[in-house]
């Protein structure tokens, strides 16, 4: 196309880079992928025009080598770079050195992302320009006494935050001066870690605040605008779990405030491109400047829905030098069409503290995309999602005329959502969406971590029995449907031995169903066929009249009561989905048994592949049941390993820098 790009380079990978080559496809622009050899056959790699290997499957070896990537860009003939979000994204030095080689990088320049680089110096500028901010800390004097006392001046709860960086990395609430010393320490590792400086700032917390951000876009014209707002207030230990626009809360008066800030926020950087200033609300409307994020934004979806807009392609214009649209520039506020939701489908435990999963993908079902419904994936059924990036598997996008209807949208594409493999979040964003502070409008940014035990699947409850009997229908069915096609790979297609109906010469036959639910194993006694059983176990008994599986949908008379189920059966597993919450069962074979393993409390494990970060203690040592052993950081987060039992400590088998499998025992406890 004319005026724009010919070759765009796309330095990330996942869902986004999937999504900017989509804007870039439909625009005539050619692509070029870069990966990791993790990445070697990702999905962002089939579907670029080109790809090029950047190194190992660690982000410090591949996606953070801008010397490399900026080579591939140079050997391609790219004539712009585009960096997503996250790894280079918002790194000045990248930037700079992409403009010095003669490529466009699409984004701010490198004086706008420095001005931003650092929290403590954004505060101080935006200060300087009267955008509110909250009052704090931000002096380059780190020594611990002098923030103990000015945490002290600024009053309890307050938040310490890592300087330099982003991703909710680096931040601690404390309560009280007890807690301030050890939170600041935890603090300053996690940061050095992330973002190789330690500085903190200081800031007073703002009690159950509401996390609001303004979407604005400079160009190289002097113009600057806002794309009003999203609220991304539900959130668990900073990380943001459900986005929408508009927000519920926002007023047409305060939108007008926050827009006029969001804007002078921007021009105080000279700011060009897409970015997001963050704002932090109190529940009085009053509001502070957070951040710029210099960069696209994960979330950035439901302001493309709700305006009609493709930001990836104002992002490819502008950095070609077009001016922004008039439609855009004339209009101080532009209006919303409707309401959209954004939730991110990640492999994760909720059951054990979110903990990141990995591991193939052996089923991914997702919805199916319509004027409603938009999936922004990276992966597909078959890809495995690896240890050594973020495991987000997609992002689930609705939209519809109002809220509420966007809401419910929202449920009916996450009841045809299946992910089996590594454990995922489908069921806990399920109970998200249904829960009263979030269809009230009413959740603020640590409602979740206050009562993430009301989002959580309960303890295992006894399966309702017409759900059980109608999992078992659903199983006997599809033993019936394969049984022809199975006769007829043998010698006899017409042997009555090969039917699945349980005949037997005098007298009625009986299969054995057998599934396993939270762990407890399941028999049930079927009498029957053709979707006609009746169904015996543990001294209970259903019977289920016109079972038929119909283009996903299961329909049943069960005990009198006709049942419509969403069902999904597969060769190891059935899933249920009354439309309210889903039932998982696992197919087992009848006449099988299999014993639970087992754990020690002698032993501290990696829960999942790694890097060790510190180890606590040494052989030798005295230790209490809970006590920190060690830390390590896995998939962009720190997790904390603890004593199973008091003992004293037998062996240190990891150090700290050290990569670890999961599984592999780190330290030993002698054996009592």
């Amino acid at each position: 196309m004319q005026g724009l790009f010919s070759k765009v380079l796309i330095a990330n990978r996942g869902e986004i880079a999937c999504r900017v080559i989509r804007t870039c496809r439909r625009l005539g622009i050619a692509t070029v992928a870069v990966y990791s050899e993790a990445d070697a056959t990702a999905q962002h790699v089939r579907l670029a025009d080109e790809a090029w290997p950047i190194g190992g499957s660690r982000p410090a070896e591949s996606y953070l080598r801008g010397d490399v990537i900026l080579e591939a860009a140079k050997r391609s003939g790219a004539q712009a770079i585009h960096p997503g979000y996250g790894f280079l994204s918002e790194n000045a030095e990248f930037a700079e050195a992409v403009e010095a080689a003669g490529i466009v990088f699409i984004g701010p320049s490198a004086a706008s992302m420095r001005k931003m680089g650092s929290k403590a110096g954004a505060k101080i500028l935006m200060q300087e320009h009267k955008v509110p901010v909250v009052p704090g800390y931000t002096g380059e004097d780190q020594d611990p006494a002098l923030l103990a006392r000015e945490a002290s001046r600024i009053g309890f709860p307050l938040m310490i935050k890592a300087a330099h960086g982003g991703g909710g990395k680096g931040m601690r609430i404390v309560h009280n001066a007890g807690e301030f010393a050890a939170n600041l320490e935890s603090c300053q590792r996690e940061a050095r870690n992330a973002f190789g400086r330690d500085r903190v700032l200081l800031e007073r917390y703002v009690e159950k605040p509401r996390h609001i951000e303004f979407q604005v876009f400079g160009d190289r014209h002097g113009n600057i605008v806002h794309l009003n707002e999203r609220e991304c207030s539900a959130q668990r230990r900073y990380q943001k779990v459900l986005e929408e626009a508009p927000s519920p809360f926002v007023t047409t008066e305060l939108r007008t405030r926050m827009g006029d800030a969001a804007i002078a926020a921007a021009r105080a950087i000279d700011y060009s491109n897409a970015g997001t200033v963050e704002f932090i609300v109190g529940q009085g409307g009053d509001f502070y400047f957070m951040e710029i994020n210099t960069r696209l934004q994960v979330e950035h979806p439901v302001t493309e829905l709700t305006l009609n807009l493709d930001l990836v392609e104002l992002q490819l214009r502008v950095a070609a030098g077009e001016a922004l649209p008039g439609s855009l520039v004339r209009n101080k506020s532009v209006p919303a069409d409707g309401h959209a939701i954004e939730l991110r489908l990640y492999a994760e435990d909720p059951a054990q503290n979110f903990l990141p999963g990995s591991g193939k993908l052996t089923t991914l079902r997702l919805p199916a995309a319509s004027r409603h419904v938009r999936i922004d994936g990276g992966v597909i059924q078959g890809d495995t999602v690896s240890i050594f990036y973020d495991p987000m598997i997609a992002k689930l996008i609705v939209w519809d005329k109002t809220r509420a209807e966007a809401l419910q949208r929202m449920r009916e594409a996450l009841a045809e959502t299946e992910i089996v493999g590594p454990k995922s979040n489908v069921e806990f964003l399920e109970r998200l969406v249904r829960h009263a502070a979030v269809t009230g409008g009413t959740i603020d940014t640590g409602y979740l971590d206050r009562h993430l035990d009301e989002f959580l699947p309960q303890a295992a409850a006894v399966v309702p029995a017409h759900l059980l009997a109608a999992a078992a229908s659903v199983v006997l069915l599809d033993q019936e449907s394969a049984a022809p096609a199975l006769a007829a790979t043998g010698n006899d297609p017409y042997s009555p031995w090969a039917r699945a109906d349980g005949w037997r010469l005098g007298h009625p036959g009986k299969r054995v169903v057998a599934l396993v639910h939270a762990g407890e194993r399941l028999e049930l006694a079927a009498h029957g066929n053709a979707g006609q059983y009746r169904l015996d176990w543990n001294g209970q008994h259903a019977v289920v009249k016109n079972a038929a599986v119909h283009e996903g949908w299961l329909s049943a008379e069960i005990d009198g009561t006709v049942y419509r189920l969403r069902a999904v059966v597969e060769a190891n597993h059935v899933l249920l989905h009354d439309g309210n919450a889903r039932q998982v069962f696992e197919r087992a074979a009848a006449f099988a048994y299999s014993a639970s393993k087992s754990g020690g409390g002698d032993r501290v494990v990696a829960p999942m592949p790694g890097r060790v970060v510190l180890t606590k203690v040494q052989v030798g040592d005295t230790v209490i049941e809970g006590q920190e052993l060690a830390i390590m950081e896995a998939m962009k987060m720190e997790i904390t390993l603890r004593a199973p039992r008091a003992g004293t400590i037998a062996a240190v088998q990891a150090q700290a820098g050290e990569f670890v499998e999961a599984d592999a025992v780190l330290i030993r406890l002698e054996a009592v």
